[in-house]
């Protein structure tokens, strides 16, 4: 089967502009996800729609592929570069990866695990979660839950507590269910991908603002894999100084 891993990455980011290109210990961040995610996959792209990034992707010997400005999301941006790399070198690609730019400390487990998820012929999409630790907040809407069938699909995505305990005190749910915290790292059958680029967004999606909400809305199945290991994503300028004193001490 043939992979390709896509890193989106744009500079007009809301919340910390420019952060693809922020220093860690020497090298911008684009290039950390980058290495990380090249050591596993034998193609492997960013995909941006600024000079800057390119120039800086490039200019560690990485490749890149230039894609719209105009795009609504990271998958809409991987549908364009599997497109256009495929364009470009005639290959063909059975499923694209899709990693998120600000997660410079992805674990080959991770990788590994949502690539294990294809070697199952009736995985369309898959994505990972992590039981979250006794010390996790479950209730912070900014870490979506998920539930998971007995097959190992998603039943539901949502920034609530899911499933709600009834009977039981809140403060005791953890004790008594294994929560699940959703990782943002996809993968999809490039034709699957392609599909579900053209579908307009939910209204499911548009309560939880939750993309992959849309995805089972329209009936498609999210194979779901479980990782014990954290994911660490770079979304504010406060999240960089905590990760470089992680990394100092």
């Amino acid at each position: 089967m043939n992979f390709i891993a896509l890193i989106p990455a744009r500079y007009a980011s809301t919340r910390f502009p420019g952060k693809p290109l922020v220093d860690i210990h020497g090298k911008p961040m684009i290039r950390r996800v980058y290495e990380r995610v090249a050591a596993q996959f034998d193609h492997c792209y960013v995909a941006t729609d600024d000079e800057r990034i390119k120039a800086c992707v490039e200019g560690f010997g990485g490749r890149v592929v230039m894609t719209s400005a105009g795009h609504r999301s990271g998958t809409d941006r991987c549908r364009e570069a599997l497109d256009r790399v495929e364009a470009a070198t005639g290959l063909r690609f059975d499923v694209a990866v899709n990693i998120q730019g600000d997660e410079p400390f992805i674990a080959e487990e991770h990788l590994t695990k949502i690539r294990a998820c294809f070697d199952d012929p009736k995985t369309e999409i898959a994505t990972l979660v992590k039981p979250f630790a006794a010390g996790e907040d479950v209730f912070n809407p900014n870490w979506p839950k998920v539930v998971v069938s007995a097959a190992g699909e998603a039943l539901y995505f949502s920034r609530s507590v899911i499933p709600h305990l009834r009977g039981v005190d809140p403060a005791g749910w953890q004790a008594r269910h294994k929560y699940l915290k959703h990782i943002g790292l996809y993968a999809y059958r490039c034709d699957v991908l392609r599909r579900i680029a053209e579908l307009a967004p939910g209204e499911l999606e548009q309560c939880e603002s939750l993309e992959q909400l849309r995805w089972l809305e329209n009936g498609y199945r999210v194979r779901v894999a479980e990782t014990t290991t954290e994911t660490v994503s770079i979304d504010t300028p406060e999240d960089l100084q905590q990760v470089l004193k992680m990394l100092t001490e």
